[in-house]
């Protein structure tokens, strides 16, 4: 997969964004560790791990595009999940 080429100050910025929107989705996480979760809501943890990490891989192969997108999904189901408790 090609990813797009972003330019010095595009990449700063998706980086910056990654990082902050894995550091809400992880800390919506642990807010809910010893909760007692539903099904959808077991559901929705197993789909944001697995944004945060497929997001860590992108950014490891410096894909600040697709690492972005998915770490934002991790953000916003994340407090989809916060919000359902």
């Amino acid at each position: 997969m090609i990813a797009p080429q972003l330019s010095p100050r595009e990449t700063v910025a998706a980086q910056v964004q990654t990082e902050e929107s894995l550091n809400i989705a992880e800390k919506n996480l642990a807010a809910m560790r010893g909760e007692n979760l539903n099904a959808v809501q077991s559901d929705l943890v197993s789909k944001i791990q697995g944004f945060i990490k497929d997001a860590r891989e992108a950014a490891k192969l410096l894909d600040w595009t697709r690492a972005r997108s998915l770490s934002k999904k991790a953000q916003l189901l994340s407090e989809e999940l916060v919000g359902s408790n």
